[in-house]
C-alpha cells in the first residue's frame, strides 16, 4: 500500500494512505508515551463504537421482533410465529443481496479479521472491507442470527487501530500492537472485563505477550471499558447458590467439566465447517440461496425455543437463575449448537464468542443436575459449574485460557467461583490442543487452504520466496549438450551449477561444476549427470518451504521454474544465501521489536 502525504498524491488515489503531521509521527513512532497516547484514542473509539453497534443492535430486535427496547431477543417468548419464522428469513435476503451488490466493489480488497492480518499483513485491514464485515454482523445478528456482535466489534476497532497506525506510518510490530489495542477495547467495552479484553489481545490477536506491549493494550482497554460503562446498562451475571468450597473433590470434579467441554467445542467447530460444506454445495443463483435458506431453517428452531435467536444474552442469565431441568438444558444446548451452525454455515456474519460462553454455562448446569443425581454431597452447585464450564467451553473455541478466566472472575465478581474456572479453561485448552490444534478462528483458516495456527507474525516469511530470493543471471545449457563440449564452454573458477533445458525448453535437472569435470565419459551428454531433475521451487514457494526442500533433496542449489505445467528455469536459489538471508531479517526484526 502507498504511503503518501498531501502536499504531493499519488496517481491513484484509492491506494493512498494520507500521513499525519510529521511531529506527531516522529513523536510515536520515538517514544512509548506516544503509543500510549494512541492507544488511548482507539480505546476512545472502540467504547463509543461498541456502544453504538450495542444499541442498534437492540433497536433493530425491538423494530423487527415487535419487542421492549430494553428486551434480550433470546429471552422473549412473546414473539409472534410469524415474525419468528420470517425475519431470519428475510434476513437471508437481505444479506444475500448485500453480497452480490458488494462482490465487485470489495473484490480484491484484503478481508482479513484481526488475527489473519497480524499473521500475513503486518497489521493492515482494509477500511472499506471491515465496514462491510461489521455490517454484515450486525445485520446478521439484528435479524435474529445465531451469532454474536464480538467479531463485529473487533473487527472494526482493529481496523480502526490499524488504519491509525498507517496513518502514522507505523512499524509492523507497532501496526500488530495498535490492532490489539483495538481488539482489547472491543471485549472490554463489550463485557464490561478490561482484563479479559487485555489478555484477549496478547492470546488471540498477537500471540505473544511482551512488556512494550502491556501499557498500550492495558490503556485502551481500560478506556474503552470506562466510555462503554458510562453508554451502555452494565452488570455483573447473577450465578445462583452459593459457590462450591475449593476441595479436592471441587478441583476433581472440574477436571471432568473441563474434559467435556473440550469434546464439546470440538464437535462445535467440527459443526460448523459440516454446515459450510453442506451449504457450499447449494449453487443456485452463485450460491444466493444459502443464507435465505439458513433463515428459513433458523426460523424453524426458532419457533421451537426462541434461545437460539441472537447471541443469548438473556437465555443465559434466566437459564441459570430459574433452575431449569435436564431435559431443558439438553435440548437448548443441542438446538443452539444446532442453529449457530446453521447461522455461520449459511452466510451469516459473525462469530462463537457469546454462544461459547452460554453453551458452557448450560452445558456446566447440566452436569451439576446430572452429578447430584449420583453424588448428592460433593457435586458441584450450578453456578459454580456453570461458570467452570462457560470458561472451558470458550477457551475450547477462542484458544484463550487466560482470556476466559479473567471473563469469569469481572463477570460475575466473586473470585471463589473462578478457582474452577482456571482448572477446566487449563484442561480444555490441553485436550482441544493435542487432539484438535485449532481454535475457531484458524479451523477456519485451515478450511479456506491456510496454514496459520495463530497470531504470530509469519508474513514476513511469506514475503521471502523463490522469486524475491533466486538469482537470474545463472548459466544454462541443452541437456543433449556433449560432455567435452561443455567442458571448454564453462569455466570451473566462475560456474558452480549449470541449468539444464531440454530441446523443448522445459526444465530437465542440474548439473554441478564437480561433476562436469571429475568425470571422464566425454562422450556422454550432461543429461547423464543431471541432478535434481524432479526437484524445483514455484516462484511463491515461501523460505520455509524453500528450507524442507534443502533438506529434502540434499542440494546445494535448486532451479526455481515458472510454472509446474510448463517448467521453464527462471531462477537459482542457493541454500547458503537462503540461511544467510533468513538469520538477516530475523535478526532485524528481533532488533526493532526489542530496541524501539
Amino acid at each position: 500500500m502507498t504511503i503518501t502525504s498531501p502536499v504531493n498524491p499519488p496517481k491513484n488515489p484509492a491506494a493512498a494512505v494520507y500521513l499525519l503531521p510529521a511531529a506527531l509521527r516522529n513523536y510515536v513512532r520515538n517514544r512509548e508515551t506516544g503509543l500510549v497516547a494512541v492507544a488511548i484514542v482507539i480505546g476512545l473509539l472502540s467504547g463509543l463504537l461498541v456502544a453504538a453497534i450495542s444499541y442498534l443492535s437492540q433497536a433493530t430486535h425491538s423494530f423487527l421482533f415487535d419487542i421492549p427496547l430494553d428486551a434480550h431477543l433470546s429471552a422473549t417468548g412473546v414473539i409472534s410465529w410469524q415474525r419468528t419464522l420470517l425475519i431470519p428469513t428475510i434476513g437471508g435476503v437481505v444479506l444475500a443481496g448485500i453480497a452480490v451488490f458488494f462482490a465487485k466493489r470489495v473484490k480484491g480488497q484484503q478481508l482479513a479479521d484481526a488475527i489473519e492480518a497480524n499473521a500475513l499483513y503486518g497489521g493492515r485491514l482494509s477500511f472499506r472491507g471491515s465496514l462491510l464485515i461489521s455490517l454484515q454482523t450486525l445485520l446478521s445478528n439484528g435479524f435474529g442470527g445465531s451469532v454474536g456482535l464480538e467479531a463485529g466489534y473487533t473487527q472494526i476497532c482493529s481496523m480502526f487501530g490499524s488504519h491509525i497506525g498507517q496513518r502514522l506510518a507505523a512499524r509492523r510490530n507497532d501496526m500488530r500492537l495498535l490492532v490489539a489495542c483495538g481488539a482489547s477495547g472491543a471485549i472490554s467495552a463489550a463485557f464490561s472485563a478490561p482484563l479479559a479484553g487485555a489478555f484477549y489481545a496478547f492470546e488471540v490477536v498477537l500471540g505473544a505477550y511482551t512488556s512494550a506491549g502491556l501499557v498500550p493494550v492495558i490503556a485502551s482497554a481500560v478506556t474503552s471499558w470506562l466510555v462503554a460503562r458510562h453508554l451502555t446498562h452494565q452488570a455483573f451475571l447473577m450465578v445462583p447458590g452459593f459457590p462450591s468450597p475449593v476441595s479436592v473433590e471441587m478441583v476433581g470434579q472440574s477436571v471432568i467439566i473441563g474434559i467435556l467441554c473440550a469434546f464439546a467445542s470440538i464437535l462445535m467447530m467440527l459443526g460448523v465447517a459440516s454446515s459450510e460444506r453442506c451449504f457450499q454445495r447449494i449453487s443456485v443463483f452463485r450460491g444466493a440461496l444459502r443464507p435465505v435458506l439458513g433463515g428459513a431453517l433458523l426460523g424453524s428452531l426458532a419457533l421451537l425455543t426462541p434461545t437460539v435467536l441472537g447471541a443469548g444474552h438473556g437465555a443465559m442469565q434466566i437459564l441459570l437463575v430459574s433452575n431449569p431441568t435436564w431435559l431443558l438444558l439438553t435440548t437448548t444446548i443441542l438446538f443452539k449448537m444446532a442453529a449457530s451452525a446453521v447461522s455461520l454455515g449459511s452466510g451469516f456474519r459473525g462469530g462463537l464468542f457469546f454462544a461459547s460462553l452460554l453453551l458452557g454455562a448450560l452445558l456446566g448446569q447440566l452436569y451439576s443436575i446430572v452429578a447430584t443425581g449420583f453424588l448428592p454431597g460433593i457435586a458441584l452447585q450450578p453456578g459454580t459449574a456453570a461458570i467452570a464450564a462457560l470458561a472451558a467451553f470458550g477457551t475450547g473455541v477462542l484458544g484463550a485460557p487466560f482470556s476466559m478466566v479473567c471473563l469469569a472472575l469481572e463477570i460475575t465478581g466473586d473470585f471463589s467461583v473462578t478457582v474452577g474456572a482456571v482448572v477446566a479453561s487449563s484442561v480444555c485448552a490441553l485436550i482441544v490442543r493435542e487432539l484438535f490444534g485449532y481454535s475457531f478462528a484458524t479451523w477456519r483458516f485451515h478450511l479456506r487452504g491456510e496454514v496459520i495456527r495463530g497470531p504470530q507474525d509469519v508474513g514476513w516469511v511469506r514475503q521471502l520466496s523463490a522469486a524475491s530470493l533466486m538469482r537470474t543471471d545463472f548459466e544454462s545449457a541443452l541437456s543433449t549438450m556433449p560432455i567435452a563440449e561443455a567442458q571448454k564452454t564453462f569455466s570451473p573458477a566462475q560456474v558452480r551449477q549449470i541449468v539444464l533445458r531440454d530441446p523443448k525448453g522445459s526444465y530437465a535437472g542440474i548439473v554441478t561444476s564437480a561433476d562436469l569435470y571429475s568425470t571422464a565419459a566425454q562422450d556422454e551428454t550432461l543429461a547423464d549427470l543431471a541432478r535434481q531433475t524432479d526437484e524445483f521451487l514455484l516462484p511463491g514457494a515461501s523460505i520455509r518451504d524453500i528450507m524442507k526442500m534443502f533438506a529434502r533433496s540434499e542440494a546445494d542449489a535448486l532451479a526455481v521454474i515458472d510454472r509446474s505445467d510448463h517448467r521453464a528455469a527462471i531462477g537459482i536459489v542457493s541454500e547458503s544465501h537462503v540461511l544467510r538471508t533468513y538469520g538477516e531479517e530475523l535478526e532485524r526484526r528481533n532488533e526493532e521489536l526489542f530496541f524501539r
